[in-house]
Order: C-alpha cells, then structure tokens, then sequence
C-alpha cells in the first residue's frame, strides 16, 4: 500500500523532531559561526596586545600625560643644554648691574639681561637655567637612591615573609608615621655639615618606606599567583622564583610611583636648600636656594626673585605628577578598554 498524500497547497505534516522555525535558526547559527571564523582568521595573524604596548597607546591619547611629557621633556633639555642656552655665567658679577645695586633696588630687565639681576649682580635668567641641572641631579639621584634601597627591603619581605617581613614592615611603620619634611629636616640636621649629598641622602631615606611598602604588596599579591604556584610544583627554586616570576611582574607599579616620587623629591630637595640647610656653596644655582636667599629677604624689593625660581619648581613638579598619573591609569587592568 502507498501512503496517503497531501492535497495540492497543503503543507506536509511536520516530523516530530523538527521545530517551528527550525530552518531559520539553522541559518542564524550558520551566519554567527560564520562571522566567529572571520574574527578569528582576521584577528589570527596580529597576535595578542602586551600590556606595555597597550598602556602606551592609552598614554597617547591622554591629554595629560602628553601635556606633563612636554614638561618633563623641555626641563631636561634646558638642563642637558644648559651652558648652550644661558646667555651669561651664573655666578659673574656685571658691573652695569651692580653699580645700579642699592638696599632699596635691584635691577630689573634690561638690554641683555631679560630677567634682570639678583641680589648680587648676577644674570637671573642664567641662574634659572643652570639651576634646572642642580634640580633635575638632586631629583633623579635621590629617587634612585630611595627606588634601590626600597625595591632591596619590599622584595626581601615580599619573599620570605615571616619574622623578617615583621621587622622591615615595622621600620617603616616608623618611618610612615613622620612627615617627610620633618624627617629629612631631621636627617639633615644630625650630620655635622650640611651639603649636597646631605639632602640627596635625606630625600631617599625618606622616599624608602613608600618603595618598600608598594613592592612587598605587590609581591605577596604574586606569592598566590598561578603561574609562581606552577614553578613551585615544578620544583623551582625559591630565588629563581623571585628574581624571575615574582620580582618583574611586581616592578610595574613601582616604576609608576618613581615617576611620581620625583615630583616629591624635587619639592623636597627644594623646601630643605630653602631653610638653609642645603648646599653651603652660595655660587651654585638652585631653585630652592634661591628662593630662600633673595627672594625672602627682598621681596618687597623685587618679588621677582621669589617668583621666578617657585614658578619653576611649580612648573617642574606638575609635569612629573600629571605623567606619573597619566601611567598609573594606563597599566590599571580595570581601565583596560
């Protein structure tokens, strides 16, 4: 016997296992899985974004950091180019401004003298410029210093943990609970002659517990991690682990807060050479000292003398802060795009 047929224009019966509208969701899970190996042989021959590439992108579409990266740029070549640039000696006295010296005037510009002289008779605008050099020294030094010995003491707690992370987290507990201003001027004042290595040494010391502190969370935070687990079932050893997995993957932060601390440091460099208890050497250009010297006791003078030298170490200071955030929003995971 043949089976029954439909009558012409009817539809057949539908089989049990077909669904309503079955064909075209066939079709749409045909199109998305097209579409899926479109991405992926689009995508298959550029590879992943590493995180340094990725944060530089973000970096140049960043307003601020651009603006405190033009900053931080001009201050280092005035600084690295600063015998090219000054149109006089920083420490030679002129006689056509000192013979218009008197305790009630000091010259202000003149032909050849754009700034006008200082309390002595001395180019101001030279000064300016060869104290960038004296600023930018003190600054990176001190920094370093304070990034070396930090990144020393936060990976040693990091690592171990223990009674030797109790002992160096306590120090700088210790060192935490003063104001930074407080403790360099303290420093300064326990040795026996103020000098410029003493303010280098003080401003490090004092940036050494914020390092320290930084590196040894973001090294517990990599103790947990998977990939440092995996090298420990494998049996790698413990220094390998820190000086290879732990210590790098760690460091990006810190870099990021030195970039910051330079800010700090020349501040503070600045706030030390202003109390007087900076370099002794009166000749050398610095925009701390000179701010302390001529621009407090003539001020109603000439505040120039004051304004000058503060507008630069303000200037100086923003560009580091505004770079320094700038790359602390870049390499933030949670504003990853």
């Amino acid at each position: 016997m043949t089976e029954p047929t439909t009558q012409a224009g009817t539809p057949a019966p539908r089989r049990k296992d077909e669904r309503p509208g079955g064909g075209n969701l066939n079709r749409l899970g045909d199109r998305k899985k097209a579409r899926l190996e479109e991405l992926a042989r689009a995508s298959s021959g550029k590879g992943g974004v590493s995180l340094f590439r990725d944060a530089l992108r973000r970096l140049r579409r960043n307003p601020a950091a651009i603006v405190g990266a033009t900053i931080i740029g001009l201050f280092v070549l005035v600084a690295i180019f600063a015998p090219l640039i000054a149109p006089h000696d920083p420490v030679q006295r002129f006689d056509e401004l000192t013979s218009k010296l008197a305790a009630d005037n000091i010259p202000g510009p003149t032909d050849g003298f754009p700034l006008g002289s200082d309390e002595l008779g001395r180019d101001l605008l030279s000064r300016l410029i060869y104290g960038s050099r004296q600023t930018l020294f003190v600054g990176v030094l001190a920094t370093l210093i304070g990034l070396a010995i930090g990144v020393l003491f936060g990976a040693i707690a990091g690592a171990f943990g223990g009674w030797v992370d109790n002992i160096l987290m306590r120090v700088t507990d210790v060192m935490l609970a003063l104001p930074a201003l407080l403790l360099a001027i303290t420093l300064v004042a326990l040795a026996s002659r103020s000098s410029q290595w003493t303010v280098i040494m003080a401003v490090a010391i004092v940036n050494v517990p914020i390092f320290a502190r930084l590196l040894r969370g973001s090294m517990l935070a990599q103790r947990e991690s998977d990939h440092v687990l995996a090298a420990r079932a494998l049996g790698v050893k413990q220094r390998s682990i820190v000086l290879r997995h732990m210590l790098p993957n760690a460091m990006t932060a810190v870099i990021v807060q030195a970039t910051l601390t330079l800010s700090v440091a020349i501040i503070e460099a600045a706030s030390l050479s202003f109390l007087g208890l900076g370099d002794p050497d009166r000749d050398r250009a610095e925009w701390g000292a000179m701010l302390g010297d001529a621009g407090v006791r003539y001020f109603e003078v000439r505040p120039e003398l004051a304004y000058y030298p503060a507008l630069a170490i303000i200037v100086v200071a923003l560009g580091f802060t505004l770079l320094g955030e700038a790359m602390r929003e870049a390499i933030d995971p949670k504003n990853r795009r």
